[in-house]
């Protein structure tokens, strides 16, 4: 479809995490043209940036082109911590602004394969389409592309508003099939599980829940790096005039607290 739709191989988005190992290799093993796409969030531990770094040098050495794309933001390059003060508002489980601009950039006009998967669901639905097509500005069926757990996601997607078609082909996996075939095959996997994450992301993301308290026990530095831009976006919130409750936003320790 990929080779039909566009004339070009089919993309392999790759966030250095368990489902993407899976979907990487499954890829490779049905033997149809693809290229390997990373979106470099500048969130990510070093582990993952470096295991994928490794994982695409292997790929290239085998002849399989990869991509890694850094984030950009209204025509210039930006980080997670210049996102946040830009924005004026801290990522939270609701607004999940840093996804869309640091996930999910890159892929237009391609066919995207992810490894999105029910069971990373929240919620469960009774019935799931096969193939679906999303009008645009449909606000009930927008959904979120690339390498995010949505659980709206089906096992194949369209959406013509972004010139992205989207195959989800371990969506019906379980846990237990993820790790069973990981194992079985031997393939390598991001140093992060055998530290005992069970989730690969950005290091701070509200939807890790209580493992941010451990992932910034580990890496002090992406604390400090939050704190310095709530300051930043702090003071810009300040000179904008934007009113807020003061035991939340009247100082960064408390804010930190608050965003924990």
């Amino acid at each position: 479809m990929s080779l039909q739709h566009y004339g070009l191989p089919l993309v392999v988005t790759d966030s250095g995490g368990k489902d993407s190992a899976v979907c990487r290799e499954l890829v490779r093993r049905s033997g149809v043209p693809f290229e390997p796409m990373h979106n470099l969030t500048t969130a990510d531990a070093p582990q993952t940036v470096y295991y994928v770094r490794e994982q695409f040098q292997k790929a290239e050495q085998a002849g399989i082109p990869c991509s890694i794309n850094k984030p950009y933001y209204k025509g210039q390059r930006i980080s997670m911590w210049s996102l946040i003060p830009m924005k004026m508002i801290p990522p939270t489980r609701t607004v999940r602004y840093c996804c869309e601009i640091l996930k999910e950039s890159g892929g237009t006009g391609r066919f995207i394969l992810t490894g999105v998967r029910w069971a990373e669901s929240r919620k469960r639905r009774n019935s799931r389409g096969i193939y679906e097509n999303f009008v645009p500005n449909g606000k009930a069926r927008a959904v979120i592309l690339n390498n995010d757990n949505d659980d709206t996601r089906r096992l194949f997607e369209a959406c013509f508003s972004r010139s992205k078609h989207v195959c989800n082909p371990v969506i019906d996996w379980s846990d237990q099939d993820v790790w069973e075939y990981i194992r079985s095959e031997k393939i390598p996997m991001n140093p992060l599980y055998e530290m005992g994450f069970y989730r690969v992301g950005c290091i701070g993301c509200p939807m890790a829940g209580k493992q941010r308290y451990r992932e910034f026990q580990i890496f002090p530095t992406y604390e400090r790096a939050y704190r310095h831009a709530f300051a930043k976006m702090l003071d810009l919130r300040k000179k904008a005039g934007r009113q807020c409750d003061s035991r939340i936003w009247g100082n960064v320790d408390a804010f930190f607290r608050w965003w924990m």
